[in-house]
């Protein structure tokens, strides 16, 4: 347990470890049998995540307005500039449009709410834009993507909803089962203090065994040209950076300090878990291609919160 969080806590340089070890051993063995291990390790990925959500933020009163601005921003504004940012860099790739579509598609993450605390923001804004997020791009994810390139790749719908409903519904109603369990039999203080900690790890080795798989199955491709991922990384980076811009803006001049921070990270930490799970059980042999975007994003989206949070002060004032 204590290496899976040192590997939490340091996932701006474990995410590439695990890409670059992927790599050897996509190049050395065969990958194909690792195939076997998408749908375990995705649920390995989400359920632990599902156990500290805390549902019933949903139906919370207050904070009407943030919440409004907050799914807007990442519904309204966040997936088209993606599926731009897509379309202008790789207009002849479809499949690489679908990466940064789905990386901009699903808004918020566990760390949307981490990086909120660390920056002492609006916690509980936080977790109901968290929950709010999460049910909303579930549901509206194969929309999406049926909508924006449909035209020139067949989205199966019914296949997306199945395993929308697999690796995103029942780890939910699982983990909250979990949850009320663990509550029930050892009290609300113990879960609070000692138990619910345990997870967050759990759900990493999930993140960076199917980062190792999907390396692993594109490996061949990314070795023939290395250039490829610098070639991703410029867009994403462009991505990450007018997000960030946009929604600091936004907090900066319509909210107080402790919501625009929750709105900061409310929209620009997207839940590339769930799109890495999408990706690599949906789309089969081009799953590789995209969940590779995906993991790149991984890697800003990590280090971009960090950072973010040392300058929270300087741009919102001090709490």
């Amino acid at each position: 347990m204590k290496i899976l969080q040192v590997l939490q806590k340091n996932l701006v340089w474990s995410i590439p470890g695990f890409m670059l070890a992927g790599i050897i051993y996509g190049n050395y063995c065969n990958s194909s049998v690792l195939k076997a291990g998408i749908l375990p390790f995705t649920f390995l990925m989400v359920y632990p995540m599902m156990v500290n959500l805390n549902l019933k933020k949903v139906f919370s009163k207050g904070d009407t307005k943030l919440q409004i601005i907050t799914q807007v921003i990442n519904f309204g504004i966040i997936p088209f500039l993606g599926l731009l940012i897509g379309k202008i860099f790789f207009g002849n790739s479809p499949f690489i449009i679908l990466g940064f579509l789905l990386t901009s598609l699903l808004p918020t993450s566990g760390m949307t709410i981490s990086w909120t605390g660390f920056a002492k923001g609006n916690m509980p804004g936080a977790v109901k834009m968290t929950v709010i997020g999460l049910i909303m791009g579930s549901i509206l994810a194969p929309f999406y993507l049926e909508i924006f390139v449909g035209a020139v790749i067949e989205i199966p719908l019914v296949k997306v909803f199945k395993q929308i409903a697999i690796i995103v519904f029942l780890p939910m109603v699982l983990g909250y089962a979990t949850q009320q369990f663990l509550i029930s039999k050892y009290g609300i203080k113990k879960y609070q203090t000692e138990l619910k900690q345990k997870f967050p790890p759990i759900s990493t080795l999930g993140v960076l065994s199917i980062v190792f798989i999907a390396m692993a199955l594109k490996s061949k491709t990314i070795i023939a040209g290395p250039s490829l991922l610098f070639k991703y990384l410029f867009p994403l980076i462009i991505l990450y950076s007018f997000n960030f811009l946009l929604s600091t803006i936004i907090g900066k001049y319509f909210f107080n300090r402790n919501d625009a921070i929750a709105l900061v990270y409310g929209t620009v930490m997207r839940n590339l878990s769930i799109a890495l799970a999408i990706a690599m059980t949906v789309f089969g042999e081009n799953g590789s291609e995209i969940a590779l975007i995906i993991a790149l994003a991984y890697i800003i989206q990590v280090q971009a919160g960090a950072w973010y949070v040392k300058f929270t002060d300087f741009l919102f004032g001090p709490p």
